[in-house]
């Protein structure tokens, strides 16, 4: 039998040199970015501290969280006009109906003005159309050009030419399409978002096709052997040995095909003034007020914040799906 006079003291220096252990681990992964961020602050208050522009101050920390909170304030006002339109036309069709139960109502939407946080919701939405159009488009034609050499050798000057376009190059083209082509007079979606989407969906092409191109081509060519010993036929092949070994270059191209699509959005939004984050940067720009600089001070932060939250959630999904669980992913 052992001695608990012995094992405690055991005990309690393995499980110290496990809090030191996790302390050890997990102290700079929380620390160092924390110094970062502070460096950071403490460089932008000073920079806008100097910088004198027609408006005033350039805007700090401290007028960007006023500013937030200024944003914050107004959705919820509007928020509370929108619900008392609702309630106003539901109980006036709760009337009609009393009145005569055979009467047709409506219910008109509230057209008020919208706010930050839905602006933000738009753009989102719009994004995220857009790269799920060029993902099923992107992936199956990188798929194609890595195992067929002649077809990637007749398709890769297309890419190679249209890859560095620009998206302001794109939006007139789109916009002139979008409105030869969608001349529905009840339409599903407005023509602003599919104008959107189909440019964000343009430039978010080309780094997929190119990545997951590379990753296809680059296989181990044990794979491939296995693959004509198991005699698999070709979507077989495609799906239990192509794709998992592409995976790593597919989702680098998703990546880089999200990250481009929400820069792609922003400009896009600003110079068609189509709704979204960047009609509203642009609005504030033109309405010129002493707080214009600090909220879009706060579009610019809540921008990289959400490029952060879409690239992180990629590489969530990439854990998730990788077969090596023991790669290192950043």
């Amino acid at each position: 039998m052992s001695n608990p006079a012995v094992a405690q003291p055991i005990q309690d220096t393995l499980k110290t040199a496990r809090k030191a252990a996790l302390v050890k681990r997990w102290l700079p992964a929380l620390l160092l970015p924390v110094v970062g961020l502070l460096a950071f602050l403490l460089f932008w208050q000073l920079a806008a501290g100097s910088i004198d522009t027609s408006l005033g101050k350039f805007p700090g920390p401290a007028q960007a969280v006023s500013q937030f909170s200024s944003l914050v304030d107004e959705h919820i006002a509007e928020q509370r006009k929108a619900d008392a339109f609702y309630q106003r036309q539901e109980t006036r069709n709760a009337e009609r109906l009393a009145r005569d139960p055979d009467a047709k109502v409506t219910v008109r939407p509230y057209t008020g003005k919208p706010t930050f946080f839905k602006q933000i919701l738009t753009s989102l939405y719009t994004v995220m159309t857009g790269f799920a159009i060029a993902s099923l488009i992107a992936i199956p034609l990188g798929i194609v050009c890595g195992l067929s050499r002649p077809i990637y050798n007749a398709i890769n000057p297309l890419i190679q030419v249209f890859k560095p376009v620009s998206p302001l190059a794109w939006l007139p083209l789109v916009t002139m399409v979008v409105s030869a082509v969608y001349t529905s007079t009840d339409p599903l979606f407005a023509k602003s978002f599919v104008t959107s989407a189909l440019t964000v969906a343009l430039c978010c092409l080309w780094p997929t096709v190119i990545n997951t191109t590379v990753g296809v081509a680059n296989m181990d060519k044990d794979l491939l052997n296995v693959s004509r010993v198991l005699s698999l036929s070709p979507l077989s092949h495609v799906r239990r040995i192509v794709l998992p070994a592409a995976i790593p270059m597919i989702f680098t191209g998703l990546r880089l095909s999200l990250a481009t699509g929400w820069m792609v959005l922003i400009a896009a939004e600003m110079l068609a003034q189509n709704p979204g984050l960047g009609k509203f940067i642009w609005d504030e720009f033109q309405n010129g007020s002493s707080n214009s600089l600090g909220r879009i001070m706060v579009a610019v932060i809540v921008i990289g914040l959400i490029g952060f939250v879409l690239d992180r959630l990629m590489l969530a999904l990439q854990r998730r799906v990788s077969w090596d669980k023991n790669a290192d992913l950043r």
